[in-house]
């Protein structure tokens, strides 16, 4: 990784855990495209490694908020479609894996415009499902959780889709690596930028009880949708 990749990375990485902390989604949005265009081969274990200490983070500080009915739901789903993402990896050539993940970012951002307001099990389990393909697959996941949870409170939604997201975290990874699709390096890489997201998740802290989550939530869907868009067409 040169000087100037991880450069890119650490920005990228501490405005996401920024977003992410803040409003509840939005980390692999913002980074997954931007690391598919630096090294594609940065997607999908670096995003999925680089989200485990922030998801860890964000779940225990809104853990009052925990709804453990609509996670269990969502995690349930999610693990049940985890080989499936494997399986979107093993029939993707590498040269089209950025294509892939433009997308599927594209994609997501624009079911993310959707908004049931009252999701019951089969929401809940839906989306668990679409998270686990596309997670796995690309990184990308935060879509579908956000879709099913966006008209709860805002502590209800930051703390859930954290906690459904580290273990699903963790089963991708466990899967990618016991299938011979990940590196140790890759992992490396998601240590070495510790201290970026750090700070952008202690900046959150400061500031997630007051934003305006709407207006983040715009701003994190236009971004995917430019850099999804740059992705796909090469730019």
């Amino acid at each position: 990784m040169t000087a100037q990749t991880l450069t890119v990375l650490a920005l990228t990485v501490a405005v996401a855990a920024f977003v992410q902390g803040s409003s509840g989604l939005g980390f692999a949005l913002i980074v997954a495209p931007v690391a598919g265009m630096l090294d594609p081969h940065l997607v999908p274990v670096f995003v999925l490694a680089s989200m485990i200490p922030l998801n860890l983070y964000v779940a225990w500080r809104e853990r009052a908020s925990l709804d453990l009915r609509g996670a269990g739901w969502i995690t349930g789903a999610r693990l049940a479609a985890t080989p499936a993402g494997l399986a979107v990896l093993w029939l993707i050539p590498e040269r089209g894996l950025g294509v892939f993940v433009g997308v599927s970012t594209v994609l997501a951002a624009v079911v993310s415009l959707a908004a049931p307001a009252d999701p019951g099990r089969a929401a809940y389990a839906g989306a668990g499902a679409v998270t686990g393909l596309t997670e796995t697959a690309t990184g990308v996941g935060g879509p579908p959780l956000a879709l099913v949870c966006q008209h709860r409170p805002p502590a209800e939604l930051r703390s859930t889709v954290a906690a459904c997201f580290l273990v699903g975290e963790v089963a991708s990874l466990a899967l990618l690596f016991g299938t011979g699709q990940a590196q140790a390096t890759e992992l490396g890489q998601a240590v070495l930028l510790l201290p970026a997201i750090a700070a952008g998740a202690w900046l959150s802290r400061l500031v997630h009880h007051r934003l305006d989550a709407r207006r983040m939530r715009l701003f994190v869907l236009v971004f995917a949708l430019v850099s999804g868009l740059a992705l796909v067409l090469g730019v």
